[in-house]
C-alpha cells in the first residue's frame, strides 16, 4: 500500500469521482486535473486532506497543492483511480474547454514565451553584466569605465554581445520557432520566417528612426515598392507572421494531395507568410507595438507615473489569479525593443516579493502551528524565486488580508521604483533574483523598492493576523 493511497482515494472522491475527471497529470509541487464540471468539486473537503496544501483554478485546470512529494502522491492516486496521467502539454490541451477566448488568448501568449524565457534571463544578466563593465566610472576619478583601462574586459565586453544580440536583436525567430512547435506546425518554416524578419539584407529596426525616408532601401517591383525593413526584437510583427504560417500550412495540408505535399505545403505556406510579414503583417505589427509600448511608457514615464506605477503594483497579483498577466511579457518585449529597457519588469518582480512577505507574516503569525508551515514556508520561498501561484493559492488568498496587504505593499514599492525610473535589461528574473536583471545604475533604487516590498506586507500582514487573531 501506497504512502498516499487513501488520501488519494478521498481526493478521487473528491473531485467527483473519475467519470468527472478528463485527464490528470502533476507539476513540480502540484496535481493538475481537467475536469468535465468544475463544480462537482468539493474543495472545503479537499482543503481537510492532510497531504493538500491547497487548491486553486487557473488556465482551465483544477490544482491542488501536495508539496515535493507530489511525485509519490501522483503515482498512488492512478494506482487507485485506475487513470493514466498524461504530459503537461495534453492537461493543457484538455483544459481549453474550460477557458473564455480571453483566457485561451492568455494561454496562448504563455506558451508562446515559456520556452524563451531562458535565453532572455541569460540575455538580461549578460546585458546586465556589460553595463557593469562598460558603463559605470568607477575608475580614475569616476572618468572611466573598467573597459577603459582592461583591454580584456574590453574584449569580454565585445564578446558577450554576440550572446546579447543573439537573444534580443534575432528575437523573433525564437518567437516564430515557439509558435509553429505550440501549433504543431513545421518548426523549421518557422525558424526561417524569423530569419527573414531579420536578415541582414535588411535595414536593422534600430537604424529605421535615424535613417531619411529616401536612404531606406526598397525592393522594386515596378509598379509598386516595399521598403527592405528589419523587425530585430519586435515581438507583434513576429507573432502575426508565425500565426499566418501556421495557418497556411495547415490549410495546404488539407488542400494538397499527399504525393505533392511535401513540395507544395512548404514551399506555398512559406513564400505567402514571408510575403504577407514584409507586405502587409510586419508594418501593421510594428505600429501596434510601437503605440502599444508609447502608451505603457508614457504612463510608466509621464506626470502620474507614480500613480500608474501604484496602479499597476497594486493590480497585479489579481492579474495573476485570471492569466492576464500573461500579457505583460509582450509589452516588456516592446518596450525594450523602443526604449532600450523595461520599467514594467521590476514592477512584476516587486509584486512577486510583497506577496511572498505577506506568507513570511503568515509563517511569523503561525509559527506553532507545524501542519500550517509545511505549506507556508515552501509558498514564501518560491514566492520569493518568482513564482508566486502557492503563495497566492495557497496561503494568502485562503486567509485573503495578507493577499491585500500584499498587493499594499506591492503598491508602495511600485510607485517607488517607478518615481525614480527603475529600469530593467530584460524580462524572466523575478522575485529576490530580480535585481540581476535590472540596470547598474538603478540597483540601489530597486534594492530599496525591494525593502519596502519586504517590510510593508510584513508588517501588515502581522497587524491583521493579530487582530483576527491568526496563528
Amino acid at each position: 500500500m501506497g504512502k498516499y493511497q487513501q488520501d488519494a482515494k478521498l481526493l478521487l472522491e473528491y473531485v467527483g469521482g473519475k467519470e468527472n475527471i478528463v485527464a490528470v497529470s502533476h507539476c513540480v509541487t502540484r496535481m493538475r486535473f481537467v475536469l468535465n464540471d468544475p463544480a462537482k468539486a468539493d474543495v472545503a473537503k479537499i482543503e481537510t486532506l492532510k497531504s493538500a496544501k491547497g487548491t486553486f483554478t487557473q488556465a482551465g485546470q483544477f490544482q491542488v497543492i501536495i508539496g515535493n512529494t507530489v511525485q509519490e502522491f501522483y503515482n498512488d492516486f492512478t494506482a487507485v483511480s485506475g487513470l493514466e496521467g498524461v504530459s503537461k502539454e495534453a492537461v493543457k490541451s484538455a483544459a481549453k474547454q474550460n477557458q473564455t477566448t480571453a483566457q485561451r488568448i492568455m494561454s496562448a501568449l504563455a506558451e508562446i514565451f515559456a520556452p524563451l524565457i531562458p535565453a532572455i534571463i541569460t540575455g538580461g544578466l549578460i546585458l546586465g553584466f556589460r553595463n557593469c563593465i562598460d558603463s559605470l566610472y568607477l575608475f580614475e576619478n569616476g572618468t572611466k569605465t573598467l573597459c577603459d583601462i582592461s583591454q580584456f574586459w574590453a574584449g569580454i565586453d565585445s564578446f558577450l554581445w554576440l550572446i546579447g544580440e543573439a537573444v534580443f536583436h534575432m528575437l523573433p525567430v525564437g518567437i516564430c520557432w515557439s509558435v509553429t512547435k505550440k501549433m504543431g506546425t513545421t518548426q523549421i518554416l518557422g525558424i526561417v520566417l524569423g530569419l527573414t524578419l531579420v536578415s541582414g539584407q535588411l535595414l536593422n529596426a534600430y537604424s529605421v528612426a535615424t535613417t531619411a525616408a529616401a536612404d531606406i532601401p526598397y525592393w522594386d517591383f515596378g509598379f509598386f515598392k516595399v521598403n527592405m525593413i528589419g523587425y530585430q526584437a519586435q515581438v507583434i510583427p513576429a507573432i502575426l507572421a508565425a500565426f499566418t504560417l501556421v495557418y497556411l500550412e495547415k490549410f495546404f495540408r488539407k488542400i494538397c494531395p499527399a504525393v505533392v505535399s511535401m513540395i507544395f505545403v512548404p514551399f506555398c505556406s512559406l513564400l505567402l507568410s514571408v510575403i504577407a510579414a514584409h507586405f502587409v503583417l510586419g508594418p501593421i505589427g510594428w505600429k501596434i507595438g510601437s503605440v502599444i509600448s508609447s502608451v505603457v511608457y508614457a504612463g510608466i514615464s509621464g506626470s502620474f507615473r507614480v500613480v500608474f506605477g501604484a496602479i499597476f503594483g497594486f493590480v497585479y497579483a489579481p492579474l495573476v489569479i485570471t492569466g492576464l498577466h500573461h500579457m505583460s511579457n509582450a509589452i516588456d518585449m516592446q518596450l525594450i525593443a523602443d526604449f532600450g529597457g523595461t520599467m514594467l519588469w521590476p514592477m512584476i518582480a516587486l509584486s512577486n516579493i510583497a506577496q511572498g512577505s505577506a506568507v513570511l507574516g503568515v509563517i511569523y503569525l503561525q509559527r506553532k502551528n507545524a501542519p500550517a508551515q509545511e505549506v507556508n514556508i515552501p509558498a514564501c520561498i518560491s514566492c520569493y524565486l518568482g513564482v508566486t501561484e502557492p503563495a497566492i493559492f495557497g496561503v494568502n488568498l485562503k486567509l485573503n488580508f495578507p493577499f491585500l496587504c500584499g498587493m499594499i505593499g506591492s503598491a508602495v514599492a511600485g510607485a517607488f521604483c517607478v518615481a525614480t525610473s527603475t529600469t530593467a535589461n530584460a524580462i524572466g528574473v523575478g522575485g529576490l533574483p530580480g535585481i540581476l536583471s535590472i540596470q547598474p545604475q538603478y540597483m540601489l533604487t530597486f534594492a530599496i523598492s525591494m525593502v519596502i516590498a519586504i517590510v510593508i506586507p510584513f508588517v501588515l500582514t502581522v497587524i491583521m493576523g493579530k487582530k483576527k487573531q491568526v496563528s
